[in-house]
C-alpha cells in the first residue's frame, strides 16, 4: 500500500482535486475519477476482476501563466491491464510523469496460500468448522481487515507522514497563490500605512487571514486619515479589540471593520493608559519591596485597560503586605490560578487575598529562582536547535504552541536531528507546528505532538 502511495505520489500532485478549486468543472470530473480510480486499485490488490475502462483527468500545467490563464491538458487514461504495476506504469506514462520508482519495483507473485484460500469460502458439509486464522491471506477477509486497520489512525510519526505527507504537499500547493497574495498584501499595507509588522495570531486559516487584510485594505482606503495613527506600530489580527500591553492594535478577525474603526479613532486614548502603566507596576513593586512585576512569558494577550485594573486591584490588596526582593512576578486575569510557572515566574491573579500570596511566595523562593535560571539558560539552546531543524530536515517554517516550553521544543527537535535521514525526505518544504496531537490543517499545515514516537 506504500509503494502504491508513492509512486502515485506525482500523479496525485498533478490531478488532485484542491488543486482546482477556481475550475468547478475540472474539480468536479477529476473527484470523479480518482473515486473511480481508487475503487480499481483496491480490486487489484484484492485480485478480484476489472473491467476495461477510460477515466478522464484534467492535468495541472507546470508553467505560471497557463495556470493563471486556467489551461489545463484533458487526458484519457485507459485502465486494461490486470496486474498493479502496469496499471501504474500507464497512468503516469499517459501523464507523461517520470516510472522510475515503479520500474525498481520488484513483480510480487501471489503466493500459492492466496491463490488457493478462497477454497475456504466454499460451502462446507454439517460439522465442519472454519479456521478463521487461515483466512487472513484470503483476498476478500484481508480487505475487511484492510479496511478496519484503515480507520485506526497511525500513531507513530513514521506511520502518519507515510498516510498523510501527499495530502500535505496537496494542500499546501494549493494554498500556495493565497499564501504570495497574502504576502503581497502585507507588504502594501506595510508601505502605505508604515505599518512596523502585521501578525496573524487567531487559529484561523490563511483564507481567512486573506479575507482580514482585504477588508482592512477597503477600510484604510476609505479612511485614510484615521489610518495615520497607525505609524511604526504592529498590527494584530487576534481574537480581541483593544490595544495590548505591548502596544500593539488587535483588531478581532471576526468583528466588522465598524468596530476595528472605532478602536483605531481612539488609539490616543489607550495611549494614555500604556503611559500610567510603569508606574503603576512600580506602585505593585513597592508594596513587596522591590519584588519585580514582570509580564508572564507565553501569555495570553492581554489588554492594557483590563492589566491597568488588575494591578489597581494588587496594590489595594497588598498594602498591608511586605515581600521579598529580586525575584520576578506575574499579574495574571482576575481568575487566573495562583501558582509559579515553568519560567520561574509567580502567576498571580489580582483577586489573590494577600495572605494567601506572600505565603505562596516565601514558599516557592528557592523553586523559582532555579526555574529562572534554567529558561535562561535554555531559551538559547531552543533557538539554536529550532534553526538547526529548519536547515537540516529543509522546513518551509517551524512553529509551536505557546503551551510547548523550551524544555518540550528541545526534546521535540533533539529527536527530530536524531531521525533526520529518515525524516528529511518526508518532511522537506513542509509547514511545520509542533502542538500535542497529529492533524493536517485545511492550508497544509502538518501538526504533530511533542512526544511523538518515529
Amino acid at each position: 500500500m506504500g509503494e502504491i502511495s508513492t509512486a502515485l505520489r506525482p500523479f496525485y500532485f498533478t490531478v488532485h482535486p484542491d488543486l482546482f478549486g477556481q475550475y468547478p468543472t475540472q474539480r468536479t470530473v477529476n473527484e470523479n475519477s480518482l473515486k473511480q480510480l481508487s475503487s480499481i486499485i483496491e480490486n487489484l490488490q484484492q485480485q478480484r476482476p476489472v473491467r476495461p475502462t477510460t477515466l478522464p483527468f484534467y492535468l495541472r500545467s507546470k508553467d505560471e501563466k497557463e495556470l493563471k490563464a486556467g489551461k489545463f491538458t484533458l487526458v484519457q487514461i485507459q485502465l486494461k491491464e490486470k496486474d498493479i504495476k502496469q496499471t501504474i506504469l500507464s497512468i503516469l506514462k499517459t501523464c507523461d510523469l517520470p516510472t522510475t520508482f515503479v520500474d525498481q519495483i520488484e513483480e510480487q507473485k501471489p503466493p500459492e496460500s492466496i491463490r488457493f484460500k478462497s477454497k475456504y469460502w466454499q460451502r462446507r458439509g454439517p460439522g465442519e468448522d472454519i479456521d478463521f486464522s487461515e483466512l487472513e491471506d484470503d483476498p476478500i477477509y484481508a480487505s475487511i481487515l484492510m479496511k478496519r486497520k484503515i480507520n485506526i489512525e497511525p500513531d507513530t510519526l513514521k506511520a502518519y507522514l507515510d498516510k498523510h505527507i501527499t495530502e500535505v504537499h496537496v494542500k499546501l500547493e494549493a494554498c500556495r497563490p493565497m499564501r504570495e497574495e497574502v504576502q503581497k498584501l502585507e507588504k502594501i499595507l506595510c508601505s502605505e500605512l508604515g505599518l512596523k509588522n502585521i501578525v496573524w495570531d487567531c487559529g484561523w486559516n490563511i483564507a481567512h487571514y486573506r479575507g482580514c487584510l482585504l477588508a482592512f485594505k477597503a477600510l484604510a482606503e476609505h479612511h485614510p486619515t484615521s489610518m495615520e495613527v497607525l505609524k511604526n506600530r504592529t498590527l494584530v489580527f487576534a481574537n480581541d479589540t483593544g490595544i495590548s500591553v505591548e502596544g500593539n492594535v488587535m483588531l478581532n478577525s471576526g468583528e466588522v471593520r465598524h468596530n476595528w474603526l472605532d478602536l483605531i479613532k481612539n488609539i490616543q486614548k489607550y495611549d494614555v493608559v500604556l503611559l500610567r502603566l510603569p508606574a503603576f507596576e512600580k506602585a505593585v513593586s513597592q508594596v513587596l519591596l522591590d519584588i519585580k512585576v514582570g509580564r508572564r512569558k507565553f501569555m495570553p494577550k492581554v489588554m492594557v485597560s483590563q492589566y491597568e485594573r488588575q494591578l489597581r486591584q494588587l496594590t489595594t490588596t497588598l498594602s498591608d503586605y511586605r515581600g521579598r526582593r529580586n525575584y520576578p512576578k506575574f499579574v495574571c486575569s482576575e481568575a487566573g490560578p495562583l501558582m509559579l510557572s515553568p519560567t520561574g515566574q509567580f502567576i498571580v491573579p489580582s483577586s489573590c487575598p494577600s495572605f494567601l500570596l506572600v505565603n505562596f511566595i516565601t514558599e516557592n523562593l528557592e523553586e523559582a529562582t532555579k526555574r529562572l535560571h534554567h529558561y535562561n539558560n535554555i531559551k538559547y539552546v531552543e533557538r539554536e536547535l529550532h534553526d538547526k531543524v529548519v536547515q537540516e530536515l529543509g522546513l518551509i517554517v517551524l512553529n509551536k504552541d505557546d503551551s510547548i516550553t523550551p524544555d518540550l521544543m528541545i526534546q521535540c527537535c533533539e529527536r527530530l536531528l536524531l531521525h533526520k535521514n529518515v525524516l528529511s525526505p518526508l518532511l522537506n518544504e513542509v509547514m511545520l507546528w509542533v502542538t500535542h496531537y497529529y492533524s493536517v490543517m485545511s492550508d497544509g499545515v502538518l501538526c504533530i505532538p511533542w512526544d511523538w514516537k518515529l
